[in-house]
């Protein structure tokens, strides 16, 4: 069926996150992108100049989509333990509904090219600088930003640890992960000084 162009290209990085989540940047081929997004290989062409190209694009969107989850249920009208615990659920939510945007943003692809490397870290940054934004604390804005930079870290961790491991001994329900994490994390920033 042929589809609108943005729809098409929209189908393209979804295809395209979940190939390059299970085989990698290196074993995958755009011919295999194509095929299991069941098009040509020029029409893909036609959406990105080459596997590169589209891998640091789809870097990007996985970082714009993490973004928009967390800044949707980080509302003002919340009070700060339940923007905090918001935020969890929104991550973990994230995370478990899309296994394949986790293991591209913070799998061993990223970390082994510096153009990717540095597309993950503007997203990691990213959210913590929305997240710092939400620190209600006398601070200056730079141990805002460290804080920030480590509830991303405890939250990514976690995420290894519990979400997206194969192991069910390790696998945790989401809510509590986040109940559990945003009490951490309340209580640690209300000791901070």
């Amino acid at each position: 069926m042929r589809l609108p162009a943005e729809q098409r290209r929209r189908q393209l990085l979804d295809v395209a996150r979940d190939v390059f989540a299970e085989r990698g940047f290196h074993a995958t081929a755009m011919d295999d992108i194509a095929v299991v997004a069941g098009v040509t290989k020029p029409v893909l062409y036609q959406h990105f100049d080459n596997k590169r190209a589209l891998f640091l694009e789809l870097l990007d969107d996985v970082g714009n989509q993490l973004l928009s989850e967390l800044s949707v249920v980080t509302a003002p009208e919340l009070n700060g333990r339940e923007r905090v615990e918001s935020g969890f659920q929104a991550y973990f939510r994230f995370v478990t509904s899309n296994p394949a945007a986790f293991r591209l943003l913070f799998g061993a692809s990223v970390r082994n090219d510096p153009d990717f490397a540095q597309r993950a870290d503007t997203a990691l940054d990213n959210a913590a600088l929305a997240i710092s934004k939400l620190i209600d604390l006398p601070v200056d804005e730079q141990h805002r930003l460290v804080l920030a930079h480590a509830i991303v870290g405890i939250a990514e961790a976690t995420s290894r640890r519990s979400l997206a491991s194969d192991n069910e001994a390790n696998t945790v329900d989401t809510d509590k992960l986040a109940s559990w994490l945003a009490e951490l994390a309340w209580f640690g920033l209300r000791g901070v000084r």
